[in-house]
């Protein structure tokens, strides 16, 4: 009999607990969305042209690049790609495509 109520206490005790871990979740989901609200408010936030994300800027080799945090996807500002090309050497990547394009 006395395993009946143990089971019972451990099952209650573990809804409890999953309980608390719902609501701390809900609420950093809340807290997460009232942040980007805020940032989309201010002005700062740029719409991902391809999904429904927001545009992060990040750094890279010291050039501000956009990067949707939903698709991953990478977006550059005018001058960013001439920058990224004129970095890498002549027979990289980008610079191969770069002079396919401007017709150098």
């Amino acid at each position: 009999m006395s395993d009946i109520w143990d089971d019972r206490k451990k099952s209650l005790e573990e809804e409890y607990f999953r309980r608390q871990e719902q609501e701390a979740i809900a609420r950093m989901r809340a807290k997460r969305e009232a942040e980007r609200l805020q940032r989309e408010a201010e002005g700062k936030v740029l719409a991902c042209p391809k999904c429904d994300g927001s545009l992060v800027e990040i750094n890279y080799e010291n050039i501000m690049i956009d990067r949707c945090d939903k698709c991953n996807g990478v977006w550059l500002d005018a001058g960013e790609l001439e920058q990224l090309s004129k970095r890498e050497e002549s027979s990289g990547f980008l610079s191969r495509m770069w002079q396919s394009i401007s017709g150098k």
